[in-house]
């Protein structure tokens, strides 16, 4: 009877470990939406091809070395040993034997963390998006996939000396969210601003071709990140845990509910307008602040969370567009300022403000300088960015030769300024 507990017990965790990776893997589907819907016509079947090309690449990546980098079977804390490919998985002698210790399959467990790997990616993807030139990208996430993500994850969840410093990041605050916008951030400054998008000091407008498009990509995140957070408590299976899965669904909802309210209410303020865009992105910003804890918060709290991330991103989209760091889809700052926050907010119920923020700096640190070094490396073998006339006529005819709407005409280059005066 006890040996059928076990494996009925591993049966229903691994099951539950696969349905949670596969919401996160229906998150590729909600970045493609959501960044297509955010950039011009022109350019929008490079990023289509760009998000299923990525996801393979990690997928790939990931299988032959990327997975053993970040859990291996060894290491020095810093550095982990090196392997190649997939092993075996847990026979039921093995499962048996441990007495419950071993409950989830471990091709569960690679499934789950390669779409872990592919949110970073994407991440990246609509940072860069309509003047890269689709295989330079590419290119750096075969390196992103399998070196950079993996070796930073390692120092969290592999066991690494993060982890050994207290640090605390649940489900990819830092570790994946702050880690893919700090190597979209050195991949912005690299390559340069849209043509057209600062003129005379001022912020041009160059708005998205399908809001709705982005709308529903926005609400399909919203649905991943249930697995994202949910199964990252990697068990099910008895009344504690199944509580505390149900828990880390709530504070998930209402952190992105606040997200999208503080946005919301504050481009209102700021612009005398209702920002959809600003909403998306709010509703990521809440989602990313939750990441890192997503238990431990009430649900008052998580949604305090969460607004104050919407609030953030916000106010950071305005800074780096200040600062002409020109990022089409708001990933930087969903992703990258609204993680930095929710590591922070971790302090309000677990960890060490110290231990937090020396993870915040070595997470950026690393990838700033290894993701800097190679897209420099790329940018001068390769060239990272499409020529001035393959700009204006859009990089879909350029790089994939196809346009995503051929019925209707090209979308207009640059608007009003983004942030007209409060009327």
């Amino acid at each position: 009877m006890e040996n059928s507990i076990i494996e009925l017990s591993y049966a229903l965790d691994t099951f539950y470990f696969l349905v949670m990776g596969a919401f996160v893997m229906w998150m590729a589907a909600g970045f493609t939406m959501l960044e297509s819907g955010l950039v011009r016509a022109r350019n929008t079947v490079e990023i289509l091809t760009k998000n299923i090309a990525l996801y393979s690449i990690s997928c790939i990546m990931f299988m032959i070395v990327g997975y053993n980098l970040m859990y291996p079977g060894g290491g020095s804390g810093v550095i982990p040993d090196l392997s190649f490919f997939l092993g075996t998985d847990n026979t039921t002698e093995a499962v048996l034997a441990s007495g419950g210790d071993v409950y989830y399959s471990s091709m569960a467990d690679h499934f789950f963390q390669v779409v872990f790997v592919a949110t970073a990616c994407s991440i990246i993807s609509g940072a860069v998006a309509e003047r890269m030139k689709l295989w330079p990208f590419l290119l750096f996430c075969v390196v992103m996939t399998s070196f950079i993500y993996p070796i930073q994850g390692y120092w969290k969840w592999g066991g690494g000396f993060l982890d050994e410093a207290g640090f605390s990041d649940f489900a990819g605050s830092g570790v994946v969210h702050l880690c893919g916008a700090t190597a979209a951030l050195a991949g912005v400054l690299i390559l340069g601003s849209r043509k057209g998008k600062y003129v005379d000091g001022k912020v041009q407008a160059m708005p998205g071709a399908n809001l709705p498009l982005a709308t529903l990509g926005t609400f399909i995140l919203w649905l991943g990140w249930f697995g994202f957070n949910g199964g990252s408590e990697l068990i099910i299976s008895n009344v504690a845990e199944a509580n505390a899965v149900s828990m880390i669904f709530v504070n998930t909802n209402l952190a992105a509910a606040g997200g999208v309210m503080g946005a919301l209410i504050l481009s209102k303020v700021l612009f005398g307008k209702s920002d959809l865009t600003m909403a998306l992105n709010g509703a990521i910003g809440g989602l990313v602040s939750i990441t890192a804890e997503p238990l431990a918060p009430t649900p008052l709290l998580s949604m305090f969370i969460g607004l104050i991330g919407g609030i953030i991103v916000v106010y950071s989209i305005i800074m780096l567009d200040r600062m002409k760091l020109d990022d089409p889809v708001g990933a930087i700052s969903a992703h990258g300022t609204a993680g930095i926050w929710g590591l922070l907010a971790v302090t309000f119920t677990t960890g060490s403000l110290g231990a937090q923020l020396y993870g915040i700096i070595v997470i950026m640190l690393w990838t700033f300088i290894t993701s800097a070094i190679f897209w420099y490396i790329i940018n001068k073998v390769y060239g990272l960015r499409v020529s001035e006339e393959e700009e204006d006529n859009g990089v879909d005819i350029a790089e994939c030769g196809l346009d995503a709407y051929p019925e209707f005409t090209k979308s207009s280059m640059s608007g009003p300024s983004v942030y007209p005066p409060k009327q």
